[in-house]
This record gives C-alpha cells, sequence and structure tokens, in this order.
C-alpha cells in the first residue's frame, strides 16, 4: 500500500523512541528511533517490530515512548477580524 494510501485509511506517521540496554554494558542505555505509518491506538506494526526485536535482537528493552500525527489532516480555517486593501 502506498504512503497516501495508508493515510487516507487513516494511519498516522508514528515515531518511537526505543531506550534498550546494550547487550556488552547491561547498565549502558541505548536509543533508537524507529518510524513508520501505523494505526493508533494499537500500533500493530509497531508491536510487530517490538515483538520482533524482543525474539531476535539481544537489547533488552527499557522503555518505549511514542508520538503520532496526522499527516493528511483537514485545512486549517481562522475567520479575519479585518481586512486592509491598499490601492
Amino acid at each position: 500500500m502506498s504512503d497516501l494510501a495508508r493515510q487516507l485509511n487513516d494511519y498516522r506517521l508514528t515515531t518511537a523512541e526505543i531506550l534498550y540496554f546494550m547487550p556488552d554494558f547491561r547498565r549502558v542505555l541505548q536509543s533508537y528511533v524507529w518510524q513508520e505509518y501505523d494505526l493508533a491506538p494499537e500500533f500493530p506494526i509497531l508491536r510487530k517490530f517490538l515483538d520482533f526485536w524482543q525474539q531476535n535482537l539481544d537489547g533488552k528493552l527499557h522503555s518505549v515512548r511514542v508520538a503520532h500525527v496526522p499527516v493528511i489532516k483537514p485545512a486549517e480555517f481562522r475567520p479575519v477580524a479585518a481586512e486592509l486593501l491598499i490601492h
């Protein structure tokens, strides 16, 4: 599915900051940023990625912080309080 089709089907640009413990240094946290179009609030694509991480990668997850925003949204409309004409 194209990105435009996803956005029209209510997918939102989702960014996740993943903090994990480095495999060789158990007390050191490393940050990884993941970004993809996903469906809020269940985030099935992010959950699939995190499941893959836990099953296949050595770095144990510490925390995940998620932000999402619709890229295509209704046009913003503000009424004009005054109008100035210059000839």
